[in-house]
């Protein structure tokens, strides 16, 4: 278990945290959330130990472990499986079937494990760090947006693999659906502080939202009573015989904290504009046929389709199968081996592809790459702050900008000119979770249509109506929302290419696992860990409701008090109880919340006791 307290950081003049406290409790998967910027990769750097808070300390036990996921890509061994073997702890070395097992749900096949790193791209490098840290079985495993270069097969795969995650987790994802599927607690970096609750990325969210608007409503209850003082003593403050009561009014007043106007957060703002389209189809894909290699099957074969004017079709399906060469053909990037796509001569298309900022000009300031798109000087400026360059940051060179800054000028340039018809690669890589929400509403919103590669599943259970979708060697449209895709569909035989690709990794695996002896201990050991990680718990659990008990009994009796003095009219008395029935308050507030965390990580592990018991037991009946 980590323990955080009172942490704090800046970097210059920006405060990124300030006192935050929260735990990391045993089998705990945390999702960790909060805009870009807000500090989410600095708090992992912090916990491993590449960088350092301001103030506050990190109580990590001596013997326990961190894997990171780290977007460094420098391998040593010469084939894919022995890079990834490296991961496995000492005592497993010989294990390769776990590494196999991970590299194959990751899209890794067969062969692919016995070719050299280097020879990937590097989308299939990253995930072979990450197969890297899985396997290392790390006490805490920290994933910074692991989803960003798997596809929507790999991702339902790493899914299933981390809601199985014994040890702890904690999450960064801009993907909600994701995160949502895996994690059992939420914590939210918001306004330099930390929330952490038990629940959903909704719940956070909703319950941020309700304390906002309480905060409001009594900032502005205390700013009508405040004016309303101050106005009294205005008015009397020359009148003596009211002196003591207006120096009371002014010792009151300058004792009451004055709360103020909540920061209003900055967050990206979508609005496609449209370029009005009165027929009902915008595209007619005719039998089309692409290939890079002559001499190998194409990518594309004889793919039909009618792209209607408030179409929502999204691509989906495997990396390497043609869903970015579609889009490109679709944008006249490229031009179809056969077959022919037909526009309408009213159509007017906007393309983002991220792999598109090579065409930025990097002597040009972010301003001025959108003028140079149509932009005149306001619009420009007026997009800036959309995507977040405020102010000055508007007048930053292309050179300068990050990657993600980048793919923002392409999301901007975006907006610059209407269109009818959006044309969409992965667009939501680089947004936070909060942005991603706004681009998902404004596509919804766009009253033309839009042709979107995403790998995002809220995308396409929220936006899709139409899919075209690569399958093995094939691709095909299909009708329907994505729900009526995963029932008559599905991705059954893409899960079914795993197991072959994993055939050898599951022959190769101890078959002792399976007999009747090994189940036994199998079923001694969770037995075991019942006693050794639930019993600590449920003694800290009473030992506290004992506690509280006794403290709520003590606060009964300083209220009891309390009324005795006030009748007495002891103004003495009165003080000091009321110091510390806030203090005793305050000490119950603390023992509740321990208490919640403490029952919280309580049922996660019995939970997760309970699910392997079973499974063990459900082996049993099926071999007697």
């Amino acid at each position: 278990m980590i323990k955080i307290i009172n942490l704090s950081k800046s970097f210059g003049k920006q405060e990124i945290f300030d006192n935050i406290s929260f735990n990391i409790n045993r089998g705990e998967r945390a999702g960790l959330t909060g805009r870009n910027g807000h500090g989410k990769t600095t708090l992992f750097r912090i916990i491993t130990g590449e960088d350092f808070p301001d103030s506050g300390e990190i109580f990590i036990p001596g013997d326990y472990t961190i894997g990171y996921l780290k977007q460094n890509l420098t391998f040593t061994e010469k084939t894919v499986l022995k890079e990834c073997c490296k991961g496995l702890p000492l005592h497993q070395k010989k294990d390769k079937w776990k590494a196999e097992k991970i590299l194959s749900g990751l899209g890794f096949t067969s062969e692919d494990m016995n070719r050299a790193p280097g020879l990937f791209s590097g989308g299939f490098q990253v995930r072979l760090n990450l197969a890297k840290v899985l396997v290392s079985e790390p006490d805490l495993l920290l994933l910074d947006e692991p989803t960003n270069y798997l596809d929507i097969v790999s991702i339902r795969w790493l899914t299933n693999y981390l809601k199985q995650w014994r040890n702890e987790l904690m999450l960064i994802t801009h993907d909600r659906g994701f995160m949502d599927s895996v994690v059992t607690t939420v914590i939210g970096i918001h306004r330099k502080k930390i929330k952490k609750i038990s629940g959903d990325t909704g719940k956070l969210y909703n319950q941020i939202l309700k304390e906002e608007e309480i905060y409001e409503k009594t900032r502005i209850n205390d700013d009508k009573k405040r004016k309303e003082v101050q106005q009294f003593i205005k008015r009397f403050r020359a009148k003596a015989r009211l002196a003591g009561l207006v120096q009371s009014r002014i010792k009151a007043l300058e004792k009451k904290e004055k709360l103020h106007r909540l920061e209003k957060i900055k967050s990206l703002e979508f609005s496609f504009a449209y370029k009005p389209f009165n027929a009902k189809t915008l595209m007619r894909i005719d039998n089309i046929t692409f290939s890079y290699d002559k001499n190998r099957s194409p990518l594309i074969k004889n793919l039909t389709l009618t792209v209607g004017s408030n179409d929502r079709i999204c691509i989906i399906g495997k990396n390497g199968k043609g869903k970015t060469t579609l889009l490109r053909l679709l944008a006249e990037e490229l031009k179809p081996d056969s077959g022919e796509i037909h526009s309408h001569n009213n159509t007017v298309t906007g393309y983002y592809a991220q792999t598109n900022t090579n065409t930025l000009k990097d002597s040009l300031t972010i301003e001025e790459e959108l003028m140079d798109s149509g932009a005149d000087k306001q619009k420009a400026r007026n997009i800036c702050g959309a995507m977040m360059f405020e102010g000055d940051d508007a007048l930053k060179k292309i050179s300068v900008l990050s990657g993600g800054e980048k793919c923002r000028v392409l999301l901007g340039k975006l907006l610059t000119a209407p269109s009818n018809l959006l044309l969409l690669d992965e667009p939501t890589n680089h947004l936070d979770m909060e942005s991603t929400d706004a681009f998902m509403a404004a596509i919804d919103s766009f009253e033309g249509a839009a042709i979107i590669v995403t790998h995002n599943e809220t995308f396409l259970h929220t936006l899709a109506t139409r899919f075209i979708v690569f399958r093995g060697n094939e691709v095909s449209v299909f009708e329907g929302s994505y729900g009526d895709f995963l029932e008559k569909k599905g991705w059954r035989s893409e899960d079914t290419d795993l197991i072959k690709n994993n055939k050898k990794a599951t022959e190769e695996k101890p078959q002792a696992a399976l007999n009747k002896k090994n189940r036994r201990k199998l079923k001694a050991e969770i037995i075991s860990r019942r006693s050794k990680e639930l019993k600590p718990l449920e003694e800290k659990i009473s030992s506290i409701e004992d506690l509280i008990e006794s403290k709520e009994s003590e606060l009964s009796s300083m209220n009891t008090n309390m009324i005795e003095a006030s009748a007495s009219g002891d103004s003495v008395k009165i003080t000091e109880l009321s110091k510390s029935i806030h203090l005793m308050r305050s000490h119950i507030d603390l023992l509740y919340k321990e208490l919640e965390e403490l029952t919280a990580n309580h049922d996660i592990i019995k939970k997760k006791l309970d699910d392997e018991m079973h499974a063990i037991e459900q082996a049993d009946q099926k071999c007697s």
